[in-house]
This record gives structure tokens, C-alpha cells and sequence, in this order.
């Protein structure tokens, strides 16, 4: 399984007719997770920044994954992701969800680097 965080998704939107170095992990839709808070922090920056044409597609493509949903045992296991690993809230909410769905978490953020089923990518 794989988490995706938002930064590697904004890269994806943002290289439009390049070839995206990670193009096969984010299209393997029976593989990939989706947190609801990336999806959150994904629309967030496109409203800022893309037409409405264009999120309507990233929209689209994020909903192929298995969508997650931050609930109560979520939420208990981002506070100690959190204090274990002086983690911001969104990250230790992707976090804590890929370490309790055994998925990769793919990233480009530095709070993750060196982290346990991190994927870490340099930007």
C-alpha cells in the first residue's frame, strides 16, 4: 500500500505533459491511500493556484484511491505519532495513516526524513 503525500501530488498537477518520475505508484489506484486531510491540503494550494478545469481532474484522480478517513483511533494515533516524532498535526495524521494501513509513505517533506516506511524523495 501506498500514501502519497501533498507535496508529491502539487509536483505531479504541476509537471502537466512531463513524465512524472512516480506516475506508476500514483496510478496503481488498488495500492494507493488516500487521508482525506491531503486531500484537503491538495485542493487547498490548487484553489490558489489552478483553474477549475484543472481541479475538477485532480479531484477526480485522488478519489481513485481508497479514501481515509481521520476517525477516533486516527486521531489517538496522530497525537502520539505526533509527540514521538515532533511532528506537525497534518503530517502525523498521514503519518500515523500509513503506519496503521503497513503502507509507504512517499514524500518530499523533511519531518519525515528517516522515518520508518518513508519513502523519502529529495526535492
Amino acid at each position: 500500500m501506498n500514501v502519497i503525500d501533498s507535496c508529491l501530488w502539487l509536483e505531479y498537477f504541476e509537471q502537466k505533459e512531463k513524465i512524472f518520475p512516480f506516475e506508476k505508484i500514483i496510478r496503481d489506484k488498488d495500492r494507493l491511500l488516500m487521508p482525506t486531510i491531503i486531500v484537503y491540503e491538495v485542493h487547498k494550494k490548487l484553489l490558489m493556484q489552478a483553474s477549475e478545469d484543472a481541479i475538477k481532474v485532480a479531484l477526480a484522480l485522488l478519489q481513485r484511491g481508497e479514501i481515509i478517513t481521520l476517525d477516533f483511533n486516527h486521531a489517538q494515533d496522530a497525537a502520539r505519532v505526533s509527540m514521538q516524532y515532533k511532528l506537525p498535526m497534518a503530517d502525523s495524521i498521514i503519518y500515523a495513516t500509513a503506519r496503521h494501513h503497513k503502507a509507504t509513505l512517499w514524500t518530499q517533506d523533511k519531518h519525515f526524513r528517516g522515518l520508518p516506511s518513508v519513502k523519502f524523495i529529495e526535492p
